[in-house]
Parts: C-alpha cells; structure tokens; sequence
C-alpha cells in the first residue's frame, strides 16, 4: 500500500515553488474556556525543517535545545536526514529525524540508520510511508518498516506515525483506519498532516479514540507564511477542506479582507485558539504541536512568542 503523507509531501511541492463520519461526542469548538491551553500548545513545540541549505541558518533562529523534526526530502534521500540530523544533535537540539519507509533499501540500511541515529542520542522517530511512486528497495509502507524496527538491536522510547484530520487523496477512510489499527502497536504517538480547521482536528480525535486508538497526538500547524504560497502548498499536497475552511469561516469577503489585513501573510492563531480547549481534556489527549515551518523560522517564532505573551495576559 502507497502512504504518502504531507509530513515528506509538502518537500516535494517545496521544490517546485520559487524560493525554496463525525463522533457523537462532538461539541460546539467554542463552547470551551481555553484555560492554559495555549501556553502548554506552543511552550514546547516540534519544529520540522528540511534538510536543504538553509537548514543551518534555521537552526539559528531555534530556541536552545529545542525539539527538531527533520524530513526525507525527495531530492536529497535519506542520507541528508541523517546527516543533518547528526550535525544538529552536537548543536545540542532534541532531533526527530523522519525516517521514511520508501527511502529505505533493505533492513541492513535501516539497521545502519539506526545505528547512527542511537550514536548521536536521539530517542525518538517519525515513520512516515514516504513520497516515492516506487520504493527505493524493500519497504511499501510505513508499517513494514514499524515492523522491521522492532528486530533490530537499536531501538528508540518514542516512534510516531501519521494522521490524517481530513483524509487522503489517494487512500478511503476504511483504508486509513485500517492502517492506523496495524501500525498503533508499533508505535507511541500520532502526528496530524497539516491542517486549518480545529473542528476536524477535534472530530478526528474523537473518530481515532472511538476506534480504541489510545496514542497521544502531536497537532500538525502550519507555520506563518503568504497566503498565495501556503494555498499552493496546500492544494498540492491535498488538504483542499482545509483551504476552503480559511475561506468559509468568514466568507469570501472578509477572506480577502484577512489577506489585506494581514498583509497578505497567514498565522495560525485561529487553529491555536480554537484547539486550546482541548488541551486539558485526557479524552482527546492533545500533547502538542508539530509546526511545518517551511524553513522560514524567524516568522515563525516571532507570532509564537507573541502569541504566547499574549496567552499571559
């Protein structure tokens, strides 16, 4: 079975743009006080970055010591993942390197991989299927390669696997359920593909839970950016109710009036605000946010710091 994910897809659609059911139990997303919600949301969030050039300078921009997802880029394969990875540990970060089932050739790779990866401290990784029409050997899907891992001598505390808030382009609701319950033993938590909309993060949770699906979930948000190029990326990588979502939530008019307002840049803070209630509620067991930053991080941590200031007032 093919697994694509936003987590490795959104990479390839990088590199074609310039410059770089519901659940009974679901409730009204603005009923809710959102408490703390927000600090405990962004006080300790993952950052994803590609392993591209840029890389480095972004690396800069990072709080000390904070946790960073690095992903398999189409281009560059595997071996700047761990690469990258490697480098950014001695700098002191927490690295998730993604260690993408289609990139992998065979397990003596993966128990290479490994290897280097347990070698420079890094206790945990993110599966993602990988976004390859043919894999590079041996490894179809992302719980092929959950499987293998489990066999070698190197092992790691946490391993996450994808969500999917609004489905897949490619793949039915039954299939993605299916996979979920095959690849949950291997794993320790769940990270969502990016999207706008908290009432779908929130009624997928409910849907996950309902199925006995009892892992943790790290939210997928996307970072601050234009809004032309987030739409692009979005669409290509087939979160289109999301994109509609933007739109919807105040009509065509007032989305136009958001872009102007904003100067034409995107923020996450309605997705923020909107899953803060849930924070605090161990039925939905939200741990934190998974931030695609789209290697532009010093926007990004400019809206996290003041939204989090915000937050303490």
């Amino acid at each position: 079975m093919i697994e694509v994910t936003v987590l490795d897809t959104y990479d390839t659609v990088i590199d074609t743009l310039p410059g770089v059911t519901r659940s009974a139990m679901s409730l009204d997303i603005r009923s809710k006080p959102a408490t703390n919600g927000v600090q405990q949301l962004l006080g300790d969030p993952r950052f994803e970055l590609m392993p591209f050039d840029s890389i480095d300078d972004q690396l800069d921009r990072l709080p000390d010591g904070a946790r960073v997802a690095v992903t398999t880029s189409p281009k560059l394969g595997l071996d700047a993942t761990v690469e990258w990875t490697e480098q950014a540990a001695a700098r002191g970060f927490e690295v998730i390197p993604h260690v993408a089932a289609r990139y992998v050739e065979d397990e003596a790779e993966l128990a290479e991989v490994a290897r280097r990866l347990t070698a420079v401290g890094v206790t945990d990784v993110f599966v993602p299927g990988g976004d390859r029409e043919e894999p590079e050997g041996e490894f179809e899907s992302a719980y092929e390669l959950l499987v293998a891992l489990e066999d070698l001598e190197y092992s790691f505390d946490e391993v996450g696997i994808t969500g999917y808030p609004e489905g897949h382009d490619f793949l039915d609701d039954r299939t993605l359920a299916d996979a979920m319950v095959k690849k949950a033993p291997y794993a320790t938590y769940v990270v969502t593909q990016l999207c706008y909309d908290p009432e779908a993060v929130v009624d997928w949770v409910e849907e996950v839970r309902a199925r006995g699906i009892e892992l943790p979930v790290e939210v997928g948000v996307p970072g601050v950016m234009k809004y032309d190029r987030l739409l692009d990326i979005s669409q290509k990588v087939g979160v289109g109710d999301s994109v509609r979502f933007l739109r919807k939530t105040t009509g065509i008019l007032g989305f136009v009036r958001q872009l102007v307002g904003s100067r034409g840049n995107y923020a996450p803070d309605a997705l923020v605000d909107g899953l803060a209630p849930y924070v605090s509620d161990p039925d939905y067991g939200l741990r934190g946010v998974h931030l695609y930053t789209f290697n532009q991080v010093a926007d990004l941590e400019s809206w996290r710091e003041t939204k989090l200031d915000g937050a303490d007032d």
